[in-house]
């Protein structure tokens, strides 16, 4: 039970969007926060203080609730936990009525989970898995405009994995049907929880193989080999879109380096 004078981290949801204060996750007591904190769920922990997920009514006031992308830069780990409560907070809007049976569904008692009333069945949140990749031709790096970023901000390519599809396969096959490029030496780098609802971002590198830059203009709204001293605008730090981009960037340097002069 949660004592009234702990600090917890607290990730108060409302329609998947966070209160902050300050424009970070409030660290204090329950009893300080000023909602009724009846229904929170323990969803982990950080810096020696308990992580909860609260979620709370659609009539509560929006003063202060922010997305998630508002805490871009904080430390990844009490990121990734504002985004799973995000996620959980869409499971129990998008999980209402049971698969199986058509039943409703409730927040399982005893887990993160929705439960059926009718046929008990527990389903859990749904992840989308998707890749992203950054491809390296030399001294240069591949990068993509999307029609949804206003800013002109670039970035690398990304896309959902298919059924019966590997993670290597999806690699290969967005970059193909995005840009018209082949690529080769495809290998893993890291991943990212990304709750924009409910994604697993996983990062690969790879290196060109062939082809010309053609853009697929009803995904893209450009895209382009950028090398390190005429980059655009790119993705926000905090982001594994960002990381990739940072690697790639230093392995262009470091073989530069190498170069004899």
């Amino acid at each position: 039970m949660l004592n009234k004078r702990e600090l917890v981290y607290w990730c108060v949801v409302k329609d998947r969007k966070l209160y902050l204060v300050n424009h970070m996750l409030p660290l204090m007591t329950k009893s300080e926060l000023g909602f009724n904190c009846d229904d929170a769920r323990w969803i982990g922990e950080y810096s020696g203080h308990p992580v909860f997920w609260l979620e709370v009514h659609d009539n509560t006031d929006d003063d202060d609730f922010y997305t998630q992308r508002d805490l871009l830069g904080i430390e990844s780990e009490l990121f990734d936990l504002a985004g799973k409560a995000t996620q959980l907070s869409h499971m129990k809007q998008s999980e209402t009525y049971c698969p199986n049976c058509g039943g409703q569904c409730q927040l399982a008692a005893a887990q993160l989970a929705m439960e059926c009333q009718q046929c008990q069945r527990i389903h859990y949140p749904r992840v989308s898995p998707c890749v992203i990749v950054a491809v390296r031709k030399q001294d240069k790096l591949l990068l993509a405009q999307h029609p949804r970023h206003k800013t002109g901000m670039y970035t690398v390519i990304a896309g959902f994995v298919e059924a019966g599809e590997t993670l290597e396969q999806c690699v290969a096959r967005e970059i193909e049907e995005e840009t018209g490029i082949k690529v080769a030496n495809i290998r893993y780098f890291g991943s990212q929880p990304w709750a924009f609802p409910s994604n697993l971002m996983m990062g690969f590198l790879a290196d060109y193989e062939s082809g010309e830059i053609k853009p697929d203009y009803e995904e893209l709204s450009d895209a382009i080999w950028a090398s390190a001293d005429s980059l655009p605008p790119v993705a926000p730090e905090g982001t594994i879109a960002r990381q990739l981009i940072n690697h790639t960037l230093a392995l262009m340097k470091k073989s530069s380096i190498k170069k004899p002069s």
